[in-house]
């Protein structure tokens, strides 16, 4: 994930002091949200980190066998794939905003979100991920 997004935005995803720490447990820990999900016709989370989690109302194992459409309203869930649609197209995108859906039915709109395609060294596309550092709880 940190590849992709410095490759494609010139970002990179741990934008902290982190020279001898653990990425990955940095990335675990950060304040943002952070998931991805694979490139199936109906893709499936394959990370989330522990602020993500935590916004979903889930854990490791039940997050990582969630269709990623259902993080959204069936309402928003065009909206969502017009998104997804568009950063395959350009690689990403950083000015997303929508609204979200917990296990629990809590909804919070997230805003500012970067959304960019997960691709190897070898330029193969794994995925998509999203950073988000800003959510709004919305009234149910």
């Amino acid at each position: 994930m940190r590849d992709s997004l410095l490759q494609l935005t010139g970002r990179d995803l741990l934008d902290y002091p982190h020279a001898n720490s653990d990425d990955a447990a940095a990335a675990f820990e950060a304040p943002f949200a952070l998931v991805s999900h694979d490139q199936a016709d109906d893709p499936i989370f394959t990370y989330a980190n522990q602020t993500a989690l935590t916004l979903f109302e889930m854990d490791w194992a039940a997050f990582t066998h969630l269709p990623s459409r259902l993080s959204a309203e069936q309402v928003a869930r065009d909206e969502r794939q017009r998104l997804l649609d568009r950063v395959t197209e350009y690689g990403y995108t950083d000015d997303y905003r929508g609204v979200r859906v917990s296990s629990t039915g809590r909804r919070f709109m997230i805003s500012d979100a970067v959304v960019w395609n997960l691709v190897d060294g070898e330029g193969a596309h794994h995925g998509q991920a999203a950073l988000f550092s800003s959510w709004t709880p919305l009234p149910a």
